[in-house]
């Protein structure tokens, strides 16, 4: 089983697809990642040699930013909008919609699920 940057990739899966479950690291990244490393990307991950993993495992703790470091910086950004009080971290801080989409009919992912219509009752 390969274990990188603290998460175990997939054995049945092609490497390449199976270094898209690291957070930070997409199909592009993949890509460049076994490029630089001289990986075969068709190569099962159960099929791999541990010197292989092991120039995975450098290439990505050195050159990326992933998972907890990814996941912090992006809160502390989130932080940063909020504590200057600019347009984008007032909407954080509400809950709405922060890239400029319409909330009078839509947002119900981002704005919750508010006024359930109730059905009507009939008396006796």
């Amino acid at each position: 089983m390969a274990r990188i940057a603290g998460i175990d990739l997939p054995r049945d899966k092609r490497i390449e697809v199976a270094l898209t479950y690291i957070a930070g690291i997409g199909m592009s990244s993949a890509q460049k990642i076994l490029a630089k490393t001289n990986v075969n990307p068709d190569m099962r991950v159960r099929d791999m040699d541990p010197d292989d993993i092991a120039k995975l495992r450098d290439v990505i703790v050195g050159e990326y930013k992933v998972e907890g470091a990814l996941r912090s910086e992006i809160h502390m950004n989130i932080k940063r909008l909020m504590d200057i009080g600019c347009y984008r971290g007032l909407r954080h801080r509400r809950n709405m919609p922060v890239r400029g989409q319409r909330t009078h009919t839509n947002a119900r992912t981002r704005r919750g699920k508010r006024g359930v219509s109730v059905g009507i009752k009939k008396k006796k």
